[in-house]
């Protein structure tokens, strides 16, 4: 959903994800929690507060905007939310979520749940495309995207990335980033 740039446009407004013992935390960080007016006994909600980092906001909304034309499972929600909702509005509870997870993948480091190996994968490939061979650190885009994969722990059996049928990548074996790799190599 969000490319080299993106994301370490995220990772530097947010800094080190422990300063951040919640998500609700981060999601009040970066101003995209939701205000509320109190005057005696009633209270009303507003919009968003926009306290907080500024870029972190915007970038989180442009990866919403991403992900609800990529990825199936926030278009769905999206579209819940539009019932309720204005667009705008529910584009930004889309990325206050996703900040959420963000939270979560990085204090927990894992994988992105809702993107298949061969995505990941994908994404590793396209990332390498972008890079020069010292920033890959002489590996080919294959052997790239076989390492990531390795680090994550995921995606040993796939042999290629086919997202689109027409034009398959081949991806290099486990055994090819293990002799160039060896501290990847899991202990007997």
């Amino acid at each position: 959903m969000c490319g080299v740039v993106t994301g370490m446009t995220i990772l530097a407004a947010i800094g080190d994800i422990t300063r951040f013992e919640s998500p609700k935390a981060l999601a009040s960080y970066s101003g995209l929690t939701p205000g509320l007016e109190q005057s005696g006994v009633k209270l009303r909600g507003k919009g968003i507060t926009k306290e907080g980092r500024r870029e972190l906001r915007w970038v989180m909304v442009e990866v919403a905007w991403r992900a609800v034309k990529a990825d199936p499972y926030w278009k769905k929600y999206f579209e819940e939310l539009k019932r309720r909702m204005h667009p705008n509005q529910a584009i930004v509870a889309i990325a206050r979520h996703l900040l959420t997870m963000v939270w979560y993948l990085l204090t927990r480091h894992e994988p992105y749940s809702h993107y298949s190996p061969e995505r990941i994968a994908y994404k590793y490939l396209t990332w390498s495309w972008a890079l020069g061979d010292e920033q890959r650190q002489g590996m080919t885009g294959p052997q790239f995207a076989r390492y990531y994969l390795m680090r994550l722990g995921i995606g040993n059996e796939l042999k290629r990335v086919a997202l689109n049928p027409k034009f398959p990548y081949k991806l290099a074996s486990v055994e090819e980033v293990l002799a160039l790799w060896p501290e990847l190599r899991p202990p007997e």
